[in-house]
């Protein structure tokens, strides 16, 4: 590969980046609950508010990188430090998306859905950007992906195995933090656990050679 194509790749994983932190934005906004790698996040950034949930995404994106980490010990390659400094990108496009959406009315029902399955389609089209590019997984996926490698399993079933694991660790949180009460994690969690990967299977055939032409330019 080309510096050329490697520069024109990590470009389109920071556009990647800006697209997946304004639908997690969308779907924050719409208050049914976000996507299930950024549950935890959001219960956590319901009860101590003194950062911001983008900050919160960043320090739940560097706890999976130590994690990563201490599962491949030696085999974990030092490419994937790129993982903090991009964290950090997402983090930020997530709130700067959140200030974009601010102003959009969210006290009714069906508009709260309508934002969480904009959010999905944006956070898919985000996701299919990323997987074109190829050039580094975000912290979600390359944790999943060191668990897989470490426990001999397959990447899809480990993903599921985390999702639900995700959720239901930010459902427990959820009810210590607030007495008992569910918050940050409602259905829009479980649509868009149902319907992201629909998003980006439907994506991937338009975008994946056009792309795919300009990058190998």
């Amino acid at each position: 590969m080309s510096k050329k194509e490697t520069v024109k790749r990590y470009i389109l994983f920071v556009i990647c980046l800006f697209f997946m932190g304004l639908g997690v934005a969308l779907t924050k906004h719409g208050e049914l609950g976000v996507s299930p790698i950024s549950s935890v996040a959001n219960v956590v950034s319901l009860k101590f508010t003194f950062f911001s949930f983008g900050t919160w995404l960043t320090i739940s994106n560097c706890v999976l990188l130590v994690g990563q980490i201490i599962l491949l010990r030696r085999n974990f390659k030092l490419i994937q430090l790129l993982q903090i400094p991009l964290s950090f990108l997402f983090g930020y496009f997530t709130d700067f998306g959140l200030w974009l959406v601010s102003g959009i009315p969210n006290d009714n029902y069906v508009v709260q859905l309508l934002l969480v399955l904009s959010g999905i389609i944006v956070l898919g089209f985000g996701i299919t950007l990323g997987v074109i590019a190829d050039v580094i997984l975000n912290s979600g996926e390359a944790f999943v992906k060191a668990l897989a490698d470490v426990t001999k399993k397959e990447f899809s079933n480990m993903k599921i195995i985390f999702d639900v694991s995700w959720v239901l660790l930010s459902i427990v949180l959820s009810l210590i933090f607030f007495d008992g009460k569910l918050l940050g994690t409602r259905e829009g969690t479980i649509i868009s656990a149902l319907l992201v990967g629909i998003t980006v299977k439907f994506f991937r055939p338009h975008l994946d050679k056009p792309l795919t032409k300009i990058l190998k330019k």
